[in-house]
């Protein structure tokens, strides 16, 4: 895979699999911290911010519904880079061009940060546009700033429930939201059939808590369900298949299935999902998983439909309450 290596771009140097042949997830690099203080090093300031995102990857795609969710897009603005990805990395056009800088990659803003980066070059990524650098890009922290430094519309860490939602983003991390790629890009059968094993084991399990509780956290929507939901979108259209954990569709999951047409069908959540970008993107950008990069026609799925989920109680705020908008695909 490709990265910086001291500020310079390399192509095939970083080993996605350790000797077993599973997949092994690089850390990620800039971890710092917006506060609500205004002494802080990163003060949480309307319009100081912006957020580089790809409406592909599921990592950003979580921060970008926690800021629409919490009605941030006054106060963080956002970009998203070309969904393919090719030798050169995540980059820039004239459709989806660089706002700040006029960069044509997003290793460009990188080195803007560290000339001397060493590391992958991912998305999200959240900028401070007065310092001019990367604040961070683990997309669970970013979620986090977002949800609790910022005056917002939702409450997705709320008190009373953040054991549980801490929880329930770490029971679903492994097996399910970096299962799905530790399947997908396995080098070795016994590495990928232990992947696919966690990931639905996992999904069995939180099929049947759904049976009972409206969310992963009981009955309030959290960035758990954020975090769940990022997968599960995209699950059937490129995981099923391209990843081959195929077992099962999300579809085929009575709860599973009403509880990702729930969420895709609250206000403002339609719009952040680009069915036409994830499938691009997993099937032209992969040429180790899918040599010839060709994109499937199927399958064909109405996140829009009915759900049952309203046979369960739950404790929703106003502005997740009402009629949601048409996809922005």
């Amino acid at each position: 895979m490709n990265m910086l290596v001291d500020g310079e771009w390399h192509t095939d140097t970083y080993e996605t699999t350790n000797e077993a042949g599973e997949f092994d997830r690089q850390e990620t690099s800039f971890r710092d911290w917006i506060q609500d203080d205004p002494d802080a090093e990163y003060p949480a300031e309307s319009g100081r911010y912006h957020v580089y995102i790809s409406r592909a990857c599921p990592w950003a795609h979580r921060v970008a519904m926690t800021r629409r969710l919490k009605g941030l897009e006054d106060d963080i603005s956002l970009s998203i880079v070309e969904p393919v990805r090719h030798d050169d990395g995540w980059e820039f056009s004239e459709e989806y061009p660089d706002p700040l800088y006029g960069e044509a990659y997003l290793r460009d803003i990188y080195t803007r940060a560290d000339p001397e980066f060493t590391g992958r070059v991912t998305v999200p990524v959240l900028w401070d546009k007065e310092q001019e650098t990367v604040v961070n890009n683990e997309s669970r922290e970013i979620m986090r700033m977002l949800d609790t430094e910022f005056d917002g519309d939702v409450d997705l860490w709320p008190a009373g429930y953040r054991e549980e939602v801490d929880e329930a983003i770490d029971e679903i991390y492994d097996p399910i939201n970096n299962g799905v790629y530790r399947a997908g890009f396995a080098d070795t059968q016994a590495a990928y059939e232990t992947a696919v094993d966690d990931v639905f084991d996992a999904l069995d399990h939180w099929e049947s808590v759904l049976d009972d509780q409206r969310f992963l956290a009981g009955e309030v929507l959290t960035e758990a369900d954020i975090a769940m939901f990022a997968t599960l979108v995209r699950f059937d259209h490129v995981y099923h298949t391209h990843f081959k954990c195929n077992r099962r569709a999300i579809h085929e999951y009575p709860n599973l299935w009403n509880y990702t047409k729930e969420l895709y069908q609250l206000p403002g959540v339609a719009e952040t999902v680009n069915v036409d970008h994830i499938t691009r993107h997993y099937y032209k950008s992969h040429g180790d998983v899918n040599p010839k990069r060709l994109v499937p026609a199927g399958p064909d799925i109405d996140f829009s439909e009915p759900h049952d989920r309203d046979r369960l109680p739950a404790d929703l705020p106003a502005a997740l309450q009402g009629d949601a908008p048409v996809a922005d695909d």
